[in-house]
């Protein structure tokens, strides 16, 4: 029974790792909802086929502007070396990688089912957040991402409708997860 509890305690010291470097996860959360805010102005003003990659080309920038965010808000934007979260991290973003053909070959068939199809990536993602930050909210976020993808192509709803939900609810996240930064901060305030 010791080892399990000793095996507990070091997965809660990694996540506290995780979330004291990361505010979170807050900040990346933010910037991918930025992401998707710039792929529904494209969606709506310029083409869906534009909305597509303005949302690809967007997510190669998402970790290098949300670390310099975290640094701009007084977290450290990188967890401490040998935290084997880390790994974790980056096979949750390998795995997203390996999924974008997959959603390019859905927006060739149907563009409107792009949108929601990215929603069940991202979604896939965030549920895997939990065990990187502990943070049960991540559960939410990607069960509502989730069910916004199923109800768009459920709706057959246009490609704008699709970005603009992804910006509103990761946004909306993003700062429920920052406030819950701020109350493990305590008494050191995070800039806002």
């Amino acid at each position: 029974m010791h080892p399990v509890r000793s095996d507990l305690a070091s997965l809660d010291t990694h996540q506290r790792d995780m979330r004291s470097g990361y505010l979170g996860g807050a900040p990346g959360v933010l910037v991918s909802g930025s992401v998707w805010a710039v792929a529904a102005c494209f969606a709506a003003w310029v083409s869906p086929e534009r909305a597509m990659w303005a949302l690809f080309g967007g997510g190669v920038v998402i970790h290098p502007i949300a670390v310099l965010c975290a640094r701009l808000l007084g977290a450290p934007g990188r967890h401490t070396p040998g935290n084997p979260l880390g790994a974790l991290a980056m096979a949750t973003t390998f795995w997203m990688i390996a999924m974008l053909p997959l959603a390019y070959a859905i927006a060739l068939w149907r563009i409107e089912l792009f949108f929601p199809a990215m929603l069940l990536v991202i979604g896939g993602r965030y549920l895997c957040f939990h065990t990187l930050y502990g943070n049960r909210l991540y559960w939410v976020m990607g069960a509502v991402l989730g069910l916004a993808a199923w109800g768009l192509a459920s709706l057959g709803a246009p490609p704008v409708w699709g970005a603009a939900a992804g910006a509103c609810i990761e946004i909306g996240f993003a700062f429920l997860l920052l406030a819950g930064a701020r109350r493990e901060a305590g008494g050191r305030a995070i800039p806002v």
